[in-house]
């Protein structure tokens, strides 16, 4: 028999995750958006151990004995939503003795206890990309991390078999990165030194090739080279930085000469080049502003952006760019693209399982498919109305935002402090929590 979750166990739930994990919890009565398959109008949602262990309607899913029960009526369940490009946890890479560092590593960079953390919770992210500024050709490498519960970057960072950090490369080009020497000063200087870059990296991975394991033959450790050989292997995705439509060219054709997979990063002017960017399979991470400025690289970007590319056949993903655009309202990102001309199912992807694709993490997470991860939010209403708010966002599992709790809520809704790392003097919260 189904029994209703009391306002004490879902204290005890939200304050004991380890706990909470260990039962099966059920959400019934939602609207669930699986993404990877129909939306389901009355479903159910059950999960255990950190993972989807099933999903669908109420007459096909059966709710296990001893589960704990959410009654979700009239809220919407879709997966946790995923940033590929962000800059929260004021994440640093390269300085300004040379142009190109792919050896400066955003893990050594991040403060996990930032603010923006929570208010990507808020805004119901539980997957980023955390990556440095575009300053530079290549500025580093990037982290991808989860937004669970920890105390220092280990924590948070998605791994490889292997155990390493899993990540992209940063490069970039356009105006960000020309500037006084030894930066370069055209568009020509930028892609010759990125050229001349990987040749090296290519000579040193023939190096390691025909040294066949013995280490006396084996050159010299680079740091600086490694990060490439790891995108020309495939192991490392390079997530570039590229507005106009000629600097899109250079970067596709730079990926295939040198056969590092690729990311496209904003595309300002990517309806320009949609086919040339479809017949590349280049996926493209797009933001959307809505009002006119900035840098005059960008003054072509228009809205239509994402739905020409989706009729290009082009995987399309949004991303935030945190602070250009603030994660709480990520959602906006996908509904001005609706309203552009972008499909529902492909808006849909682009804050989900296209994301995933683009990190190599949609075997993991993206849709709200068994066995893959409980990350997945609950919403007020409609995922694309500018009235939905985030009402509960869950990482693993584990309840990581509750809207209702106030000191949750001051993250979503702002207020003076509420942006601040720490809680400063005569702030807007009482010693309960409570909003003053």
């Amino acid at each position: 028999m189904i029994r209703l979750l009391t306002s004490t166990l879902l204290a005890l739930a939200a304050t004991c995750p380890a706990a909470a994990q260990d039962l099966p919890h059920a959400f019934v009565g939602a609207h669930v958006i699986p993404v990877e398959g129909p939306e389901i109008e009355s479903g159910v949602l059950i999960v255990q151990g950190g993972r989807i262990v099933a999903v669908g309607s109420a007459n096909a899913v059966d709710v296990p004995e001893g589960a704990v029960l959410h009654d979700v009526t009239g809220r919407v369940i879709m997966p946790g939503l995923i940033c590929t490009h962000s800059h929260i946890g004021r994440p640093s890479g390269g300085d300004g003795s040379s142009p190109i560092q792919p050896e400066a590593r955003v893990l050594d960079s991040v403060n996990v206890r930032s603010q923006g953390f929570k208010r990507a919770l808020a805004g119901g992210l539980t997957t980023l990309n955390i990556m440095s500024g575009s300053g530079h050709l290549i500025s580093g490498q990037t982290i991808y991390v989860k937004l669970r519960d920890g105390h220092t970057v280990e924590e948070l960072v998605y791994r490889w078999e292997d155990g390493a950090a899993m990540g992209g490369l940063k490069m970039a080009n356009g105006t960000n990165s020309q500037r006084e020497a030894p930066f370069p000063g055209t568009r020509g200087k930028s892609a010759s030194l990125v050229r001349e870059k990987y040749i090296k990296a290519q000579e040193y991975m023939r190096k390691f090739e025909a040294a066949a394991g013995d280490p006396s033959k084996l050159p010299e450790r680079d740091l600086s080279l490694e990060p490439l050989v790891e995108a020309m292997q495939g192991r490392r995705i390079v997530h570039h930085h590229t507005h106009r439509h000629d600097d899109v060219v250079t970067v596709l054709r730079l990926s295939k000469e040198f056969g590092f997979r690729v990311v496209l990063h904003h595309v300002s002017e990517g309806w320009k080049v949609a086919k040339e960017i479809a017949e590349a399979n280049a996926p493209c991470s797009l933001i959307l502003v809505d009002s006119p400025g900035g840098k005059l690289e960008a003054v072509d970007l228009i809205h239509e952006t994402a739905a020409v590319l989706e009729k290009e056949g082009a995987v399309v993903a949004f991303h935030t760019d945190d602070w250009i655009t603030d994660s709480r309202v990520f959602l906006r990102m996908p509904a001005l693209g609706i309203r552009a001309g972008l499909s529902r199912e492909t808006a849909l992807r682009s804050v989900t399982i296209n994301g995933a694709i683009m990190l190599d993490l949609d075997e993991r997470i993206g849709s709200l498919t068994p066995g893959k991860d409980a990350d997945f939010i609950v919403l007020s209403g409609d995922p694309f109305s500018v009235y939905t708010h985030v009402e509960q966002t869950w990482v693993e599992g584990v309840l990581r935002f509750n809207r209702a709790d106030p000191a949750d809520r001051l993250y979503a809704t702002g207020g003076y402090g509420a942006g601040d790392d720490t809680k400063p003097y005569l702030c807007c919260q009482d010693e309960e929590g409570a909003v003053q």
